[in-house]
């Protein structure tokens, strides 16, 4: 093994956890839009795209009001009333879940403030296909503070 190879892996394996678990878009169920919320245990606020590690409650409900949740609009064309709409509980029931935010300067355009450990966040987005694997959403509305953030595109 050449040295300058060996330098690379010992670099990659230094790096945190998350930064191996990037995932495909294409591995996510787009279908079936999930509804997560708790508190914040880690946050991981760098490229490829921010991280959170949210321990959700003992008892998750899907709040009542969520269809009617004022959502902005963004450059993407998303249905955002249809896909609160039809946004469900996950079936899988891990109290911990990692959730894939955007890259920071999409986090930046919609002018997220940081997000800090202990914080109540709330998120709606999709999970692994079959939700088989690890337990992650890739977030497609983060609800922080009453602000909803769009986070597939820019804002409009």
């Amino acid at each position: 093994m050449s040295l300058q190879r060996r330098h690379v892996l010992i670099a990659a394996s230094a790096l945190p956890l998350g930064a191996h678990a990037h995932h495909g878009w294409s591995r996510f169920d787009a279908d079936r839009p999930l509804y997560l919320e708790g508190a914040v245990r880690k946050v991981r606020w760098q490229n490829p795209h921010a991280e959170l590690e949210l321990e959700l409650p003992a008892a998750l409900r899907l709040p009542a009001d969520l269809a009617q949740r004022a959502i902005p609009v963004q450059t993407a064309p998303v249905d955002g009333r249809a896909l609160l709409a039809k946004t469900v509980l996950p079936v899988r029931k891990d109290r911990v879940w990692g959730i894939e935010l955007a890259p920071l300067t999409r986090m930046q355009a919609w002018q997220v403030p940081e997000i800090k450990l202990g914080a109540a966040v709330s998120v709606v987005g999709f999970g692994l296909r079959g939700e088989k694997g690890e337990a992650v959403l890739r977030a497609e509305y983060l609800f922080v503070d009453g602000k909803a953030y769009g986070l597939r595109s820019s804002p409009a």
